[in-house]
């Protein structure tokens, strides 16, 4: 089956920190010759598979919101098209994917909510010399927390791809 590699993953993951667009995800996958249309992306995100996006507004006056998903859902996808290569029927799939992907998908907002608290916090103290030192400290910390959800989206990743232990099938 036709995958994106490691290398376009890390490339996006590192070039998308803030998040990635519905039409930058479907343009990826069509860039690399891998079917994926904008129903395909709803319907896995009202079967819980992958996360809801979320509005963030843009800068400018008038510029109105978009909406960005976190840049795993690419991976997620490619996990998801590989199990259904495999024959799994969404339910399997829904239960092997949501094994922590809901506490990922927490800790990630949570993560994005104290950035933009701070954010905030900091743009009101733009001229103070101590604030600037602080932003870059803001910055390293958003650089690790990122590094984090990414880490741990990979081990759970490994797991879901891996076959399930006997015990773990029996419960």
């Amino acid at each position: 089956m036709h995958t994106l590699d490691e290398t376009v993953l890390g490339r996006l993951e590192k070039t998308h920190t803030s998040g990635i667009t519905s039409g930058e995800i479907l343009s990826v996958f069509s860039e690399h010759g891998i079917g994926l249309s904008e129903a395909t992306l709803r319907k896995y995100v009202q079967l819980g598979l992958l996360p809801r996006s979320v509005r963030v507004g843009r800068k400018g006056k008038h510029q109105g919101s978009q909406g960005l998903y976190p840049v795993g859902v690419v991976r997620q996808i490619c996990h998801i098209k590989r199990m259904m290569a495999e024959n799994l029927t969404i339910d399997q799939i829904r239960r092997q994917f949501l094994f922590i992907r809901s506490d990922l998908q927490q800790l990630d907002q949570l993560l994005s909510g104290i950035y933009l608290k701070l954010d905030t916090v900091l743009a009101d103290r733009k001229g103070d010399p101590a604030a600037r030192r602080v932003t870059r400290s803001v910055s390293e910390a958003r650089s690790l927390g990122n590094e984090l959800v990414i880490r741990l989206g990979r081990i759970e990743s490994q797991l879901t791809l891996a076959p399930a232990l006997p015990s773990a099938v029996a419960s």
